[in-house]
């Protein structure tokens, strides 16, 4: 029923057109800003329509959501026409040199049948090359009526499922995707834009049975290392790792979402550490980032200028006392060891000082 891992295949040539439809309250808007990152970190050239005209703000959200990618968002305040909207944002963007347009419309109920003639409309204008219908993974079995409703107006190609991140486990997929026929493609698994991410069956299985998700891991460990720079990589492997490395690592990390997703994903380790443990983790992370950027280009190059008179001057920087900047300096050092004995593996040596590897 789930299917195999499933992307959809964008053609070349052509600007292709997806159609976020779903409930209200499933999180299209933020999808869509989610999906927009997604695909431009793919190579994609991405532009958005928001044709929201119900939902109060929801244009600026995505506007500024969108930001956060460059990527350019049509909408007008004024006009309350969504089809229309649709289709003066299909002209603004057709000589864009494009590939993917996404269009983000309000939130429907089955039994708002305005709401869902309209979106007959926008499915008219818009001429689709994929809809993908959003469900919220926290609503259950609700999901097969809505579901089906929704493939009546509009052919629903793929599901992406929203707030797994939370004490849902997503089993209202299974309910959308019988109704629809349609695959599930994506997964949103956190509130930052990057926590996005294709859709695995045999991740979701072991999300339903309570079993871990150790690939996670692993894929988690392999992008780590994959998207480093060849220069980042060699310093690294060799010892000679500097703060701008480091503050490299923290950003990537942060990138997965919370340490409890992460703990989540590993076999024996969900529940094992408690909240506020995890809490004091993700605040170290953001408090070394903050003090990090509090030097200067030099001392981020070669920390052994870090002497005393410049850790005074980072701690009032930073606003963090000085022995937290001595802490980080010390944990960079065992950092910069850890990745020299693994050659680069970044994600080790990170469990490791963590206390969790």
């Amino acid at each position: 029923m789930l299917g195999n891992d499933t992307e959809f295949h964008f053609k070349s040539g052509k600007i292709n057109k997806v159609l976020l439809l779903g409930i209200q309250g499933s999180g299209k808007t933020t999808v869509t800003s989610k999906l927009a990152r997604f695909l431009s970190k793919q190579g994609y050239r991405i532009g958005v329509i928001g044709a929201d005209t119900f939902r109060p703000g929801a244009l600026v959200q995505l506007r500024t959501m969108c930001e956060k990618s460059d990527v350019e968002v049509y909408g007008d305040e004024k006009n309350k026409d969504s089809p229309q909207i649709v289709k003066n944002g299909l002209k603004h963007f057709e000589s864009s040199n494009l590939d993917i347009i996404l269009i983000d419309t309000a939130g429907r109920h089955k039994e708002e049948k305005d709401l869902l003639d309209e979106m007959k409309q926008i499915n008219k204008v818009a001429s689709p090359d994929l809809a993908l219908l959003i469900i919220d993974g926290t609503i259950g079995q609700q999901c097969h009526a809505q579901a089906e409703a929704f493939h009546k107006i509009v052919p629903v190609g793929g599901i992406i499922i929203t707030k797994l991140d939370s004490s849902a486990k997503g089993g209202g997929a299974l309910a959308a995707s019988a109704a629809t026929g349609a695959q599930v493609m994506y997964i949103g698994t956190g509130e930052r834009i990057d926590d996005l991410e294709t859709f695995s069956p045999t991740r979701f299985v072991g999300r339903l049975l309570g079993m871990g998700d150790i690939q996670a891991v692993l894929d988690l460990a392999k992008r780590l290392e994959n998207e480093a720079d060849d220069v980042r990589m060699k310093r690294i492997s060799s010892g000679k790792m500097n703060m701008e490395d480091f503050y490299y690592q923290l950003e990537e990390v942060t990138k997965v979402g919370s340490f409890q997703g992460l703990l989540d994903s590993m076999p024996g380790l969900s529940g094992m550490v408690k909240e506020d443990q995890l809490d004091k983790m993700e605040e170290r992370i953001d408090k070394w980032r903050f003090i990090i950027q509090s030097m200067n280009q030099d001392e981020k190059a070669d920390p052994d200028l870090l002497n005393a008179s410049r850790v005074k001057r980072i701690a009032r920087g930073s606003g963090w006392p000085e022995h937290e900047v001595k802490e980080l300096i010390k944990n960079y050092k065992n950092s910069k060891n850890m990745m020299k004995a693994s050659k680069g593996r970044q994600m080790q040596g990170f469990l490791r000082k963590l206390g969790m590897g």
